[in-house]
């Protein structure tokens, strides 16, 4: 198997790849010391039978530089295909601030295809491939080098079955007339909003157990601080401190390293230092912030009107919709949209765009009383009233 280590020879792949309809492409990455992802490897196949069109591509070989797979993804000819993109995705508009267009995720499309939930890889390996993939080097160090030649056959294994996948997929979806559906999907993984953490909004993701704007406000500048922290010495968030330790903070709101000292929960790293200095300052600003300024939560669904018997109904009518259209439930409507379309809210993921196509309707109808679910054997129909 080849191992590309040079930006000529990386040129050369791409520029093969171009004459393509398509190109299989993935990752291998380390994530845990670092806020954002460090590539360690980029496997890369073009159509064929056998391993002699895929290459692993080395990103931490010297002066190598990946614009020529830039100007690859930046080839609207070629479909870059991807299984589980998300992480792939985020490394490389981190990287060069680019996306592979057009893309195409088999997991997406598997879920809409019918192979279930975040449908795993080895799954469609198996059910479409009849392969298999040995998976033990899954979570080895893949900063080390050399890479052993386990490491290699697990990797290239992750885009030469692809091709595979995505032609059957892709036919599929053909026959189904369900690519629109996919598209759909993939316009939120090519959003750079679904990539970018504003510190200022990082809050929203702490859990607390409060909804007072006070306890919230201090929330939002720990919470802001701890990611400008992280992002611009690229260390993961909870290497600063960990939400418990946040939480705690903003409880105890100490006013100096002595009282800061006190906290149960805070690593002994941050109570010194620029950490220790940035939650001082990020306390005293919550504590500071006009009433006008406060964060204030999401309360729209708190005094929701929920019609449980409703809220029933749609999720027996939910299931019938997906069992008949072949389609994940979740990728439809997780259960809280059905309590909320049970109580009067319509702006709604499952009340817009495809969705709205296989279930969206007809739920607003049974909610409107213009259709009813009757049982025929063991199948649920829906019937006009």
């Amino acid at each position: 198997m080849k191992t590309i280590t040079t930006t000529a020879d990386l040129a050369a792949f791409c520029s093969e790849a171009a004459k393509h309809d398509y190109v299989t492409v993935d990752t291998e990455f380390l994530r845990e010391r670092t806020y954002y992802s460090k590539l360690c490897l980029v496997q890369l196949a073009m159509p064929g039978t056998d391993d002699s069109n895929a290459v692993l591509m080395d990103p931490l070989a010297k002066d190598i530089s990946l614009e020529p797979l830039y100007e690859l993804f930046r080839d609207t000819s070629v479909v870059k295909v991807f299984h589980a993109a998300r992480q792939d995705l985020e490394i490389f508009f981190v990287d060069a601030g680019v996306f592979p267009e057009p893309l195409f995720d088999t997991q997406v499309a598997a879920m809409v295809c019918g192979f279930g939930e975040q449908v795993g890889y080895e799954t469609l390996v198996r059910k479409i491939t009849n392969g298999g993939v040995d998976k033990t080097s899954r979570f080895t160090d893949w900063s080390r080098r050399p890479l052993t030649d386990a490491q290699k056959t697990y990797a290239l294994a992750d885009v030469t079955h692809l091709r595979q996948i995505y032609e059957f997929l892709a036919e599929k979806l053909e026959d189904s007339g369900r690519g629109r559906w996919v598209q759909e999907e993939l316009a939120i993984l090519t959003n750079p909003d679904t990539y970018v953490t504003q510190p200022r909004e990082a809050w929203k993701r702490v859990k607390t157990r409060t909804n007072s704007g006070k306890f919230l406000g201090i929330v939002r500048e720990l919470a802001a601080f701890r990611e400008e922290y992280a992002q611009t010495r690229n260390v993961p968030r909870n290497r600063v401190f960990k939400d418990d330790a946040l939480v705690e903070l903003a409880s105890l709101k100490p006013k100096n390293t002595e009282e800061l000292s006190r906290s149960r929960l805070l690593l002994r790293e941050a109570r010194k230092g620029e950490i220790a200095e940035g939650i001082l300052k990020g306390i005293a600003a919550g504590v500071a912030c006009p009433p006008a300024d406060l964060p204030k939560p999401d309360r729209s669904r708190d005094k929701l009107q929920v019609n449980p018997a409703l809220a029933d109904l749609l999720r027996v009518l939910l299931k019938a919709k997906t069992e008949q259209a072949g389609v994940a439930a979740k990728l439809i409507a997780p259960a809280a949209d059905l309590d909320g379309i049970a109580a009067g809210l319509r702006d709604l993921p499952a009340l817009s765009g495809w969705r709205r196509e296989v279930f969206g309707n007809d739920a607003l109808r049974l909610c409107n009383g213009e259709i009813a679910l009757t049982a025929v054997g063991n199948d649920v129909k829906v019937v006009e009233v």
